[in-house]
């Protein structure tokens, strides 16, 4: 008899083929981990908060020379990722800092054997360098989707991108959610009567403008401000016309950031000429970039409301803006991608135009 044969009719004790058994027939147990960089942590642990998890530890250090290193306190290890960071400035740290933290966590999380890694970017930094305007130009937002791919990332969320032409930059699946039901149910209540206009700060809006009015109620119109900007100027903007009729209405300008206020201060004011009574502005991202506050606090502009997908500081909470959190639609679809269901679903397909 062989040594083969041997081994094989060697007869197991009873119970341990009980626990060869059971070991065999086990199913995983599917792990979700939610971690946070330092650039918006109140906004993950909200988002924490709806999903009934706790927030895990990256431990994140930050050497002598600048260099950081986190070192993840609970193991990762077969679970479903989520780091989340927004590609925002705080007081000592840039957008730059913000990305590259992001990363070295997702390529922490790589190593440390994770089954799945998501980049949640509630802001995707770089949005708006998706394209050459102009000769010798980087595309940079292409760039950032590249280092995400190399870090390790398996897909991106983000929310409103500037562009949606950046969901192709990521060779892989990027979940793109939108703030305008959020924003449309805060004017809802707000505005109950649904009298006012939904105005589209500039031409390049104006589908936006159609979605959020469509949200609003069907009695609401749409508009639109043509603008133009002087030639190598940059943060500046002239609104000349507005394609629409907003005499004797309240507007509503809806657009996906506010960064230095030029645009949308400059479109309420041609608005005003036109007749309309008050305007509001609303946007998802609250950059607002000097001198922003400045212009919002001498502009006609009544009420800015926006969402927290950046962190707003004391010195920038003037009394005009108001803030609608975004934690429970990113709890939402973060939910969606970890039970492998369908995100576009819960925007009715809205979030892909």
């Amino acid at each position: 008899m062989t040594i083969g044969a041997k081994l094989t009719d060697r007869k197991e004790p009873a119970g341990r083929q009980r626990e060869r058994s059971a070991s065999i027939n086990l199913t995983p147990v599917r792990k979700l981990r939610l971690l946070s960089g330092r650039t918006h942590p109140s906004l993950a642990d909200s988002v924490a908060s709806h999903l009934h998890v706790e927030l895990a530890d990256p431990n994140i250090v930050d050497f002598a020379n600048g260099e950081m290193r986190p070192r993840f306190v609970e193991s990762v290890r077969g679970s479903d990722v989520f780091v989340m960071q927004s590609h925002g400035q705080t007081p000592g740290r840039s957008v730059n800092d913000s990305l590259m933290e992001q990363w070295i966590m997702i390529d922490a999380a790589k190593r440390a054997s994770a089954k799945r890694i998501t980049a949640v970017c509630p802001y995707y930094g770089y949005s708006r360098q998706d394209r050459k305007s102009k000769e010798r130009e980087p595309i940079t937002a292409r760039m950032v989707a590249d280092f995400f791919a190399t870090s390790g990332a398996d897909r991106i969320m983000s929310i409103d991108l500037h562009s949606g032409q950046i969901q192709g930059f990521f060779d892989g699946p990027v979940d793109h959610l939108t703030a305008v039901p959020l924003l449309t149910e805060y004017l809802r209540q707000q505005v109950p009567d649904g009298n006012f206009v939904m105005v589209a700060p500039d031409t390049g809006r104006t589908k936006v403008a159609e979605q959020a009015a469509r949200h609003a109620g069907p009695s609401v119109n749409v508009a639109s401000v043509y603008k133009r900007r002087p030639k190598d100027a940059v943060n500046q903007v002239q609104a000349l016309d507005v394609m629409g009729d907003v005499r004797g209405r309240m507007c509503v300008l809806m657009d996906d950031m506010i960064d230095t206020a030029g645009t949308i201060c400059a479109a309420a004011e041609i608005l005003l000429a036109k007749g309309a009574t008050d305007v509001w502005a609303m946007c998802t991202h609250a950059v607002l970039s000097d001198p922003a506050v400045d212009r919002l606090k001498n502009s006609p502009i009544s009420r800015v409301v926006v969402t927290d997908t950046l962190p707003l500081p004391p010195e920038k909470q003037i009394d005009k803006i108001e803030v609608v959190s975004i934690a429970p639609v990113v709890a939402h679809c973060i939910e969606a991608v970890f039970s492998d269901k369908s995100v576009s679903q819960i925007f009715d397909g809205e979030n892909q135009t």
